[in-house]
């Protein structure tokens, strides 16, 4: 059981305000700090160049791209966010204007849910004697948009945080320096891969060793790209 179903336990677990999930924003973000990050890596490695430029590439796509990363997901999460308060706006103006097309709006709503007759009344009365939730209703079913959305701020972190991880994996054996670093890096993103999709299990209906190796599948084809790539112009520019 995932949580308590006693009649208190419910009625304190809906009445309060839904959090907004984070976990999109930090699987994006560790997916591709890792993989952009593996692919410079790869891609410098195929290329022959040496640790030094695999480094400073490295940590200017780590610092570089994830606060891009990160400031294209504020500004997306705000839109919504944005989005979602002027459809409010919208609603709020048609109950004020036209309030019985709006009742009538429930109705229809209430139909299509398998509700007639006086029971219907009942439920479209209820709704609309709150403004809120008759607004927030009207958003969900009419418009199919979410009214619990993310902050923009701390998704933006979170995209920030995770790539920045994820992202500094396969510098690391070059960083510390380490014998064969490029051999230690395609292990160590691997891993990171397959971490990614075990935690990312948790939240889904496929088992964690199923998740774990989509994710790496997904890194290593990225991987294997950057590589070759990287390979091509070695030997074109060597």
């Amino acid at each position: 059981m995932e949580h308590s179903h006693t009649p208190d336990d419910i009625r304190e677990r809906l009445i309060r305000p839904p959090a907004g999930s984070y976990l999109r924003d930090c699987v994006y973000g560790g997916i591709d700090g890792a993989v952009t990050t593996f692919a410079i890596v790869a891609g410098v490695e195929g290329a022959g160049f040496s640790r030094t430029v695999i480094i400073a590439l490295g940590i200017a796509n780590v610092l570089a791209d994830g606060f891009s990363m990160a400031a294209g997901n504020y500004s997306a999460t705000k839109a919504d966010l944005d989005n979602l308060q002027r459809l409010r706006e919208i609603e709020r103006k048609h109950i004020r204007e036209i309030p019985e097309g709006e009742r009538e709006e429930v109705r229809q709503i209430l139909r299509l849910k398998g509700l007639h007759g006086e029971v219907r009344e009942q439920a479209m009365e209820a709704i609309t004697a709150d403004e809120s939730v008759w607004v927030d209703m009207m958003v969900a079913e009419e418009y199919g948009v979410s009214t619990t959305v993310p902050k923009p701020l701390p998704a933006a972190f979170a995209t920030f945080l995770a790539f920045l991880v994820c992202g500094s994996v396969p510098l690391l054996p070059f960083l510390l320096q380490m014998p064969d670093p490029f051999t230690t890096a395609i292990i160590a993103t691997g891993m990171t891969f397959f971490a990614i999709g075990a935690m990312k299990s948790r939240w889904a209906l496929s088992s964690w060793w199923w998740s774990g190796s989509e994710t790496l599948l997904i890194g290593a084809l990225a991987a294997a790209i950057a590589f070759t790539a990287g390979h091509w112009i070695g030997l074109i520019t060597g």
